[in-house]
């Protein structure tokens, strides 16, 4: 099997790819990830994964290496990583009682060939109604400044949806494994095997 490689310093993403059960190993791309002007989301997501991958290739030749990448959006806006509690309140206040889309690239590129496999996987998330109470209580204990939409599903957030409409929920997380573990069988890897 050729080494794999994650293409992200994110520990979400590397606790997910543990899940498989495959040797890896993580090292961070050195990628600008500002939106291009006018770029959908679906768009923007698949391009960075693309460019996450594309950056370590150069330093592993005959890697398999996965790139990710995640934007939540409430309609036309995106909602990138708050950085600090005044913006997730914000976000929050915005994401209140509305569906916000988390578009998540994937990309396994094959480092020797050249070739990549990308796509765009989906989840929409319907918040329940919140008032500031509520949100500053979840801001507080969970802290998810770091994560698109200020929101993180895998720990308290769960508490702020009424629901979730997706394939893969480990999209929501940042790495859609069952995604992933088509892309590696067309590469061939199997995970079973």
């Amino acid at each position: 099997m050729p080494q794999l490689i994650l293409a992200s310093s994110s520990p979400f993403r590397r606790e997910l790819l543990q899940r498989l059960g495959l040797p890896f190993h993580a090292e961070a791309p050195d990628v600008d990830e500002a939106r291009l002007p006018g770029e959908a989301p679906g768009a923007m997501v698949q391009r960075l994964a693309r460019a996450k991958a594309g950056a370590l290739a150069r330093r592993h030749i005959d890697a398999l290496i996965i790139g990710s990448d995640q934007c939540a959006a409430l309609g036309d806006t995106v909602l990138g990583k708050p950085g600090g509690f005044e913006a997730a309140r914000d976000q929050l206040r915005q994401a209140s009682g509305r569906c916000v889309v988390f578009h998540t690239g994937l990309c396994l590129l094959d480092a020797a060939s050249g070739q990549d496999q990308t796509e765009e996987v989906l989840c929409k998330v319907h918040f329940r109604d919140l008032d500031d109470a509520r949100i500053g209580a979840y801001l507080r204990r969970e802290r998810p400044y770091q994560c698109a939409g200020s929101f993180r599903s895998e720990g308290l957030g769960i508490a702020l949806l009424r629901r979730l409409e997706g394939d893969d929920p480990t999209a929501l997380v940042g790495l859609p494994l069952i995604a992933l573990v088509s892309m590696l069988s067309r590469a061939g890897v199997e995970v079973l095997t």
